[in-house]
């Protein structure tokens, strides 16, 4: 699994939903920024980077291939985000919920990548 070595939180005032921008230090050595800690009608949740297509919608640019990373991902940076603000930021894996990744994002075959086993 990956290791997350540092989260880095950076809180946003006077947005709607919008709470904070996160970046996550991976092994010490590489760093993936703009991911969003936004606020939405059943709780907190992370955004992943993403960049806005010319139609206007939005793209992922950046992702977990499966759900356990996503939701590692997701604790890390809510819980960066509780010690940053204060602020309590329960996340759907508390609560129990399945996430779950979008179909619309490509896997890691799709990547042209084999995935390696695990010795």
């Amino acid at each position: 699994m990956l290791n997350i070595t540092d989260v880095r939180i950076t809180k946003i005032e006077g947005d709607d939903k919008l709470r904070a921008f996160a970046a996550l230090v991976l092994d010490d050595c590489f760093l993936v920024g703009d991911l969003r800690v936004v606020e939405g009608e059943d709780g907190y949740f992370v955004a992943m980077p993403s960049r806005r297509k010319r139609d206007g919608s939005f793209k992922d640019i950046a992702y977990p291939l499966n759900n356990a990373l996503r939701e590692q991902i997701e604790e890390r940076v809510l819980l960066a985000y509780e010690a940053a603000t204060g602020a309590r930021a329960l996340s759907r894996i508390e609560r129990g919920e399945e996430v779950q990744v979008r179909p619309d994002l490509l896997g890691v075959e799709e990547f042209g990548f084999t995935p390696k086993a695990n010795p």
